[in-house]
């Protein structure tokens, strides 16, 4: 890096459909390539052509883009090249590049000096500007979620960093996506306040630049980019218990009988290593240990191995696994290409002897099969009864210094990859093999990993770190994430129920829930009885998901990116649009606008920080909006056990409000092709008066229920009256009595409930209007 070649003045240009290409002094060519008219991508090079990044050569982000109009001006010291939505201004001496919004202002631009690398390596700096916030680069720290002032090594390395990801979203309206796998590092401010800069000692100057008027909006175009998150199965969105690695087929039975028999409710059980006749088994030969889990040969598949008896009381099995499977033949084959070497075959001449030993080229890699897929090896598990595969860091997070891959890469380069052609292969496999959503569970990704699979933050247990570590992965348009609950203590409870998945791991240990004693066994059941009741709500955030890129859990800057607070707060989030949750900290802040305590019900207006009064069976502060509206479902012990029947809204009244509660079949990618219901409820509140609007139920699918019934919770003063589609409702004594009538209302002053029980009829659309009691 000593000798680094830096880009000089711009002495040729040429425009296409696609872009613009500019060749700079001393022998560089830059190409402005429009996406979108709010996506660029920049790139570099000192030869005739750009090289393929791996992120593109493997398909990881999109590029199928329709082509999009631009305009491009020139002058004497610059050109300006502009969309409907940004501008970038060219300056030719020397060549820098300058960002801004459709009206002109500016977002960032390239620094003078040292400026812009072109080899050995890359490297680009920008301005930062004053009380510029950054946020995003994934699991690669979980002491901060604000970037400024710090730097971050982009590698992917066990425990400290599991999923880093090159993109940096600006509070001023843009995103960075560095578009590389090489190991390379960002510095944010950390050297000089006001320069950002990210450079490798390898590859080349790739990036996308994203321009949005909010987070939200650069998430979307980046989700756009690098994949949304497919849905997974209803069932994951239940409890996850891992059994002990020393268990055998008779504990694990045990565990799912415990669960069903305690009443608490659990869909998926998996077993750890100890399931392998091989400890740490990384070939493709490996099978069930013999002693531990014996499966008859004669009886390999069918209703009398112990994986169907788990599968009969509501369960979801699923099995650990390692991996240092050399993938890009499989992906080879994907792209058609040829990455089989020819054999070796000796020539002889006639006379001479012919060893027939030595007749064949010797391939170092050991373990790989290469005309086998990876995946081909686990359907026999999935024709078992196996659901899903947890996808250990293993090898994984280690790096292979010495290791050349099937497709030319060496480490250095498909290091950081390596856990995306994994993570895809495992989804498409199972996909393509029964048809039936994939759910990927692994703690390693990079760059469009949100698409193929969720993470739990690895061997690091469920405290605050975990925490952050989700919050820098949501900010970077990952959606289902999780921890190994720490269910010795209620804040682990706490913090472990109320994520986007929820997951406890026995490992060596005894974490059952029936094993907690007298004062955590009933808390632990209490918030698994919520998560199960909240299970619309979760579910249709991740509907959410699927359409926008938004996450169901998000670090505060999410929703409240005004707030100079929220960019501080690594022990707090908002769990999709209504929930407010901290953990681990007795503080919370609330934001600007009204708020209630889930727990109390007592009412406070922000921004405001204070510490809330938790009650002795709780493990930390959860908190409603005002507007938010929650459906919840009745209580069961497994997803499937029962329908959704009746659907509860909760109605915390704030301005107007609206939410979509998403159905689907939960099982297949149906939803895919628009097989998706959606009920719409519409609140809002003024002058003393509160109007609700169930909207008709649109859409449908396979399986749908063709009624249900709908009881509205609303947390109001006392009214005066309910009219439902202008008629008067019947006040009911009691909610007891109300559950037992046809329709009505009734209220309970303590706790300021109003309860309004809908005709069976209520899908069809209803208004429901209450006049408060002055």
């Amino acid at each position: 890096m000593d000798q680094a070649l830096t880009v000089g003045d711009c002495s040729f240009f040429a425009q296409d459909s696609g872009g613009l290409t500019l060749v700079c002094e001393p022998n560089a060519r830059l190409r402005i390539d429009v996406i979108q008219p709010s996506l660029l991508r920049v790139r570099l090079t000192e030869t005739a052509t750009f090289a393929e990044a791996a992120l593109c050569r493997y398909g990881f982000v999109r590029d199928d883009w329709p082509a999009t109009p631009f305009r491009l001006v020139e002058s004497d010291t610059a050109l300006t090249l502009s969309t409907e939505a940004l501008q970038v201004r060219v300056e030719r001496s020397p060549c820098r590049l300058a960002f801004e919004d459709a009206t002109g202002r500016g977002l960032t631009r390239e620094c003078r000096e040292p400026g812009r690398r072109l080899s050995p390596g890359f490297r680009a700096q920008f301005e930062l500007a004053e009380g510029e916030h950054l946020v995003g680069l994934g699991d690669q720290t979980r002491e901060r979620i604000e970037h400024r002032g710090h730097s971050a090594d982009m590698w992917i390395e066990n425990v400290t960093s599991y999923a880093p990801v090159p993109f940096l979203m600006s509070s001023r309206g843009y995103g960075i996506l560095v578009n590389t796998t090489w190991r390379h590092r960002f510095d944010v401010g950390e050297t000089r306040d006001d320069t950002l800069t990210f450079e490798g000692a390898r590859g080349g100057l790739d990036y996308y630049v994203f321009v949005g008027d909010s987070f939200r909006e650069i998430l979307d175009l980046y989700t756009q980019l690098t994949g949304r998150a497919t849905l997974p199965p209803l069932w994951s969105f239940g409890l996850w218990f891992i059994s002990r690695t020393q268990a055998d087929c008779k504990e694990f039975l045990d565990d799912c009988l415990n669960f069903r028999r305690a009443g608490m409710p659990c869909d998926a059980i998996s077993l750890e290593p100890g399931w392998m006749s091989r400890n740490y088994d990384f070939s493709v030969d490996k099978d069930w240990h013999p002693e531990r889990f014996p499966v008859p040969s004669y009886a390999q598949r069918g209703p009398t191995n112990f994986l169907d008896a788990a599968r009969r009381l509501g369960f979801k099995p699923g099995l650990w696994l390692c991996n240092d499977y050399d993938l890009t033949w499989e992906e080879g084959r994907r792209l058609d290409a040829a990455h089989a070497a020819a054999d070796g075959a000796q020539a002889s001449a006639d006379g001479h002897e012919v060893d027939e030993h030595l007749r064949h080229g010797v391939r170092m890699d050991k373990l790989t099969k290469p005309a086998e897929p990876w995946f081909k090896h686990l359907k026999k598990f999935v024709d078992q009864g196996v659901e899903y595969f947890k996808q250990d860091g293993a090898n994984q997070v280690l790096p292979h210094p010495d290791r050349k891959w099937a497709n030319g890469m060496d480490d250095e380069e498909l290091h950081n990859l390596y856990p995306l052609l994994y993570s895809r292969q495992m989804h498409q496999g199972f996909r393509d093999y029964t048809g039936r959503r994939a759910t990927g569970f692994t703690p390693c990704g990079w760059t469009g990993f949100q698409r193929w699979t969720g993470t739990w933050s690895g061997d690091t247990g469920g405290g605050p770190g975990p925490l952050c570590a989700s919050l820098n992965l949501s900010l970077c348009g990952h959606v289902y994430s999780t921890c190994d609950m720490e269910v010795n203590t209620k804040q682990g409870i706490h913090f472990g129920f109320l994520q986007p998945w929820a997951q406890v791991n026995s490992w060596n240990y005894w974490r059952h829930p029936w094993l907690l004693g007298d004062e955590l066994k009933p808390v632990f059941m209490d918030y698994a009885r919520l998560r199960y009741r909240l299970l619309p709500y979760l579910y249709s955030a991740g509907h959410e998901a699927y359409r926008t890129g938004m996450p169901i859990l998000r670090a505060m800057p999410l929703d409240f990116p005004d707030d100079e607070r929220s960019y501080t707060l690594t022990t707090q989030y908002m769990l999709g649009p209504g929930l407010l949750v901290g953990a681990f900290r007795e503080e919370i802040h609330l934001p600007a606008g009204q708020w209630l305590d889930y727990w109390t019900g007592e009412r406070h207006v922000g921004p405001k920080d204070f510490a809330p009064e938790v009650p002795p069976n709780r493990g930390g502060p959860l908190f409603v909006r005002a507007g938010a509206l929650i459906p919840l479902a009745p209580v069961m012990d497994y997803v499937g056990q029962k329908p959704w029947d009746p659907i509860v809204w909760e109605v915390y009244p704030g301005g107007n409000s609206t939410f979509a509660l998403y159905e689907d079949d939960g099982t297949t990618y149906a939803y895919e092709d628009g097989e998706v219901a959606v009920t719409e409820l519409a609140c809002s509140e003024s002058e003393g008066r509160i109007a609700l609007d169930l909207r008709p139920r649109q859409g449908a699918y396979r399986g749908m229920l063709r009624d249900r019934s709908f009881l509205l919770t609303i947390h109001c003063v006392q009214p005066a009256e309910v009219v439902l589609n202008a008629k008067l409702l019947p006040e009911r004594e009691t909610e007891g009595e109300l559950h037992g009538a046809v329709c009505g209302w009734a209220y309970d002053e303590s706790c300021e409930v109003l309860w309004v029980k809908l005709p069976r009829n209520a899908g069809e659309g209803v208004r429901v209007e209450v006049q408060l009691a002055n």
